[in-house]
């Protein structure tokens, strides 16, 4: 049985409470990435998304200045490293996500994205199971 540890991102790209829109959204561009998680002191309080940015700022006629806080999602799913892959994929299926942050102790140690699980060849064809049941929501919601 495979483990959200053995396929998550370790090396993850953050933004801070206190940085702006426009920070992240050069981040975004300059890692060619459509998320990125928000912590303090290493613990995740956030997450930003293209989407969130679009819809919570710009379409809000929001100045890219505002602050990343203003604008994030804060109420998220997360797993943990232990977590399996096929309760993974059953959460990002049920919750029509693309993207997971892997937290242990309050603290970001990774994420994990449909991608990865697909990548890996996993059985019970899970990963083309969840993309299939996300893609049926044409909506690309914010991590929740």
């Amino acid at each position: 049985m495979t483990h959200i540890s053995e396929i998550m991102t370790t090396d993850v790209e953050t933004c801070l409470l206190k940085d702006n829109i426009f920070d992240v959204a050069v981040k975004m561009k300059d890692l060619d990435v459509g998320v990125i998680p928000i912590v303090e002191d290493k613990r995740l309080m956030g997450i930003i998304t293209d989407r969130d940015i679009v819809i919570r700022c710009i379409a809000e006629k929001q100045p890219p200045s505002s602050k990343v806080e203003e604008v994030m999602s804060e109420n998220l799913y997360t797993v943990s490293p232990d977590t399996t892959t096929q309760e993974a994929a059953r959460l990002m299926a049920k919750e029509q996500i693309r993207r997971l942050p892997v937290v242990e102790d309050g603290e970001l140690v990774g994420i994990v994205a449909l991608g990865d699980l697909a990548v890996r060849d996993l059985t019970d064809n899970q990963a083309k199971g969840a993309l299939s049941e996300i893609s049926e929501d044409d909506g690309d919601q914010a991590v929740h």
